[in-house]
């Protein structure tokens, strides 16, 4: 095996390693960082498809026994998503015809059997980079996995008609009045300011006054001689 070092180039082609156990995911990071690939690493089927979304690796190393999601039903929804990602199964001994069966139902261009060497992984490279087979898998996908959330095609906001509050005291809105039958509301005059007026018997005393005042300055004038008699 060849030095290991790790990978640092945004050129290098990303291999996504999806395997459970800690022993398998090691020996397979060191033979693909032997190959100057960029290892990346995850443990179950279900962040595999998350992963495969946001990497889109050039290379996908997938388990068939890893939780939430087998490998199996991993790789059709990678297929499904599309990409030109290269899939391979490893798998132990007991699983062989399972791998088998996997690798020509989601289109995988090869399986591996565990644990994986170097001269396994030497032997098998010139079909790992073949042609990328079809999936015929993907036209069984609903039955294999029926409780899976498809992501629909979003349509906007739901337009959704909200219950209005019920309102004492007004009609349903079918035996309202037509618009021209409503009837008139009365009109209200406004309420104009009241004018303090004098009361009468003040404005009676302030005449007599005045009469009296003129009475009085007239005799005064006859008495002084400056009226005519």
């Amino acid at each position: 095996m060849g030095l290991v070092t790790e990978i640092d180039d945004d050129a290098a082609p990303t291999v996504l390693i999806v395997d459970n156990n800690p022993m398998s995911s090691l020996r397979l990071s060191n033979l693909f960082k032997t190959r100057n690939f960029n290892v990346e690493l995850c443990e179950d089927g279900d962040q595999a498809v998350d992963e495969y979304i946001r990497l889109d690796p050039e290379l996908v190393v997938l388990s068939l026994d890893i939780p939430s999601l087998d490998g199996h039903l991993a790789a059709l929804e990678m297929r499904e998503h599309g990409g030109e990602s290269r899939i391979v199964f490893v798998a132990p001994t007991r699983m062989a015809d399972l791998a088998r069966n996997a690798t020509f139902s989601a289109g995988a261009v090869a399986w591996l059997q565990k644990p994986i060497s170097g001269e396994t992984l030497e032997s098998a490279w010139s079909t790992i980079l073949g042609p990328i087979p079809e999936a015929p898998g993907l036209d069984d996908l609903d039955e294999l996995y029926p409780d899976r959330v498809q992501i629909e095609e979003d349509a906007g906001p739901l337009a959704i008609p909200l219950p209005l509050p019920a309102l004492g005291g007004l009609p349903p809105l079918g035996e309202l009045p037509p618009l021209g039958e409503l009837p008139e509301l009365p009109v209200v005059a406004p309420v104009e300011s009241a004018t303090v007026k004098p009361k009468k018997g003040k404005k009676r005393l302030f005449v007599l006054v005045v009469i009296g005042l003129i009475a009085g300055g007239a005799g005064y004038a006859y008495q002084q001689g400056m009226l005519p008699v």
